[in-house]
């Protein structure tokens, strides 16, 4: 064996090193949590559950108590789900001044395809979960449950939007078109168009007609991947015919994104468009 002055080498170099991974250790258990915004709860009497709100505060808003800000609402808000790189968009966009600063607020899901579905006369749209057709009850969560709390717990304009992707989507143009008043902007990408035979887009052109004093703005994007695209060019198709001149629309055509890909750029260059800083004069 080994031996320096005495003390075999093995030994000798495990009491070096016991010093530093002790050190390595008390380290690692002073880290400390990694905080991106904040997270409340809701007893919904509408839905008759709890459900988790995830809000993503802007930089300078804690620092100036006089700041109100307009507020951004997204389905699929979960942690697991598109909150975090939704915020992140937000925070570089905001960061980097191609955007103006919104209050982010996630709803995390419980029973997604219930919530962002209307009811349908399709055997086949009902067998995608044991519950669909609660879009209307999720919207009376929005107005009359969420958005109370939102407005007492934060300082907000009465400016809102909301987000959404595929059945989120389909909820946001279906919100845009059944109860219009309830945002100021829609914003939805690869919306699941086919729900119900497509009658929303069916009935577009009627529901535009009853509403010809509507001024809202609405983007909406679709990928390369076929299914949802014809229903959504129809859709861009009965807006160039028949929107109001108060509607503020845009369609956008992304070929090269799938239906699994198009949130993240989609939702980039939508911010870009309809969130963009006023000039300076």
């Amino acid at each position: 064996m080994i031996k320096f002055r005495g003390v075999p080498v093995a030994l000798f170099l495990c009491g070096l090193l016991f010093p530093i991974l002790s050190v390595r250790a008390s380290e690692f258990d002073q880290a400390a949590p990694l905080v991106i915004g904040e997270t409340f709860t809701i007893d919904s009497k509408i839905l008759s559950e709890t459900r988790r709100i995830n809000v993503y505060l802007p930089p300078g808003y804690a620092e100036s108590p006089g700041a109100r800000l307009p507020v951004l609402y997204m389905p699929d808000g979960g942690i697991a789900e598109d909150f975090l790189h939704v915020a992140g968009l937000v925070q570089v966009s905001v960061g980097n001044a191609t955007m103006r600063p919104f209050l982010l607020v996630g709803v995390e899901n419980t029973q997604r395809r219930r919530d962002m579905t209307g009811p349908t006369e399709s055997e086949e749209d009902k067998k995608i979960a044991p519950r669909v057709g609660g879009s209307g009850a999720f919207r009376r969560f929005f107005r009359d449950e969420l958005m109370p709390q939102v407005k007492g717990r934060y300082r907000t304009t009465g400016e809102t939007a909301i987000v959404g992707e595929s059945l989120a989507g389909l909820f946001v143009l279906e919100t845009f078109f059944l109860e219009p008043d309830l945002f100021d902007t829609y914003i939805s990408f690869d919306p699941s168009l086919w729900w119900n035979n497509q009658k929303l887009v069916n009935e577009a052109a009627k529901r535009l007609a009853a509403r010809l004093d509507l001024k809202k703005t609405l983007y909406f994007a679709i990928s390369g991947e076929s299914g949802i695209a014809d229903a959504t060019q129809r859709l861009a198709t009965v807006l160039g015919k028949n929107a109001p001149r108060g509607i503020r629309w845009h369609y956008e055509k992304m070929p090269d994104e799938k239906h699994s890909t198009i949130y993240h750029p989609a939702a980039l260059r939508a911010f870009r468009v309809v969130f963009k800083p006023e000039a300076k004069k």
